[in-house]
């Protein structure tokens, strides 16, 4: 088959947890002496497809499900169990998007609480810490609904000041110290600055 290519999807149409498989390839192929032969069979609206897609299904479910434990099937639950920990980081994402999103502090409420249900379903100590910081913060986070504060610009400056201490082996006292992260707040901002040159 001259080409094809398959997409891995890992959500359903309505964002529910359900990992699938899209397999696209040419409506064609190559005869044994190298020439494209096209289908002859059409749909309804005249386009032309290589195989039935319903009795192409059939057929793949039934050899997917004849496999029993020690095939396909096997495999297919070996992949999502070792990889059931990215799929619930996805899930989580995805719910905190939702849930900060909310304007009403009863549906985040809600969200809030699936998060934690979730994270404690998979049994995971790193998950497990995460929904007890969901609980300890619960009303704190619940709030956001209501006031939309964010911390964003407390934690950026707490950043640049640990940027301008990393930058230096130390400084004469903290007066200068504060002129730094002073001067350092009036610079702009770069993202990617290009190299210094020693010769223009």
């Amino acid at each position: 088959m001259p080409g094809f290519y398959c997409a891995l999807h890992t959500r359903g149409q309505k964002l529910d947890f359900h990992p699938h498989i899209h397999v696209v390839f040419c409506a064609g192929a190559l005869s044994d002496s190298g020439e494209w032969v096209t289908p002859k069979k059409t749909t309804r609206d005249g386009k032309t497809f290589l195989f039935p897609v319903k009795e192409l299904a059939a057929y793949f479910k039934n050899e997917f499900m004849s496999r029993g434990e020690t095939g396909y099937v096997k495999r297919y639950k070996e992949l999502i169990e070792s990889n059931s920990l990215l799929f619930a980081c996805d899930l989580v994402k995805e719910q905190l998007i939702e849930a900060y999103s909310c304007d009403d502090e009863i549906k985040m409420a809600d969200k809030i609480t699936t998060i934690i249900n979730t994270c404690r379903g998979t049994k995971n100590e790193h998950f497990r810490w995460f929904a007890r910081l969901l609980e300890n913060h619960f009303e704190g986070i619940i709030s956001h609904a209501s006031y939309g504060i964010s911390s964003g610009k407390i934690e950026g400056v707490n950043n640049k000041i640990k940027t301008v201490r990393r930058q230096a082996f130390g400084y004469h006292d903290d007066g200068y110290f504060f002129l730094k992260i002073i001067d350092a707040s009036y610079q702009p901002t770069v993202k990617n600055p290009k190299s210094h040159r020693i010769f223009q």
